[in-house]
């Protein structure tokens, strides 16, 4: 088949995403996780009777411990499918990642398998995210005259 043939036919059946649709989805999804987040927040200092600076440990620990969760249920790429980056943004995303990696290989033991391919999606974004802060540190340093 010639190329310009298969492009076309490619073209013809691949699903055409609704770009707006889907930001409106995810940006109104990122929100609520926001909320929740400022929610669970507010109670842990409110419950707990500490500063909201040591509550948000607990808040992040809990959101981790949901997006694990439902990662181990099966819930959580559905809700990705149709939340978008609403989900995958957020410290769940991270969640999801490390975990669903630790589920699939499982079955080859603890060190060689989960151990070994934790790390293997979630390692890319610790990787940029430490390198981009560092960058964004030293611009802001020589910007701001340290």
């Amino acid at each position: 088949m010639e190329k310009n043939k298969y492009k076309h036919l490619v073209e013809k059946h691949t699903p055409k995403e609704n770009s707006i649709y889907n930001g409106l989805v995810a940006f109104t999804i990122g929100g609520l996780m926001g909320v929740l987040g400022q929610f669970l927040l507010e109670l842990y200092s409110y419950l707990l009777h500490i500063p909201t600076s040591e509550a948000s440990s607990y808040m992040i620990i809990t959101l981790i411990f949901i997006g694990c969760l439902l990662t181990c249920f099966g819930f959580f790429d559905k809700w990705v499918h149709f939340a978008k980056a609403g989900l995958i943004v957020p410290i769940t995303g991270f969640a999801h990642s490390m975990m669903s990696a630790a589920l699939e290989y499982r079955k080859e033991g603890m060190i060689t398998g989960i151990g070994a391919n934790m790390l293997k999606l979630s390692g890319s974004v610790i990787i940029f995210g430490i390198v981009s802060a560092y960058l964004f540190g030293l611009i802001r340093l020589v910007l701001m005259g340290g």
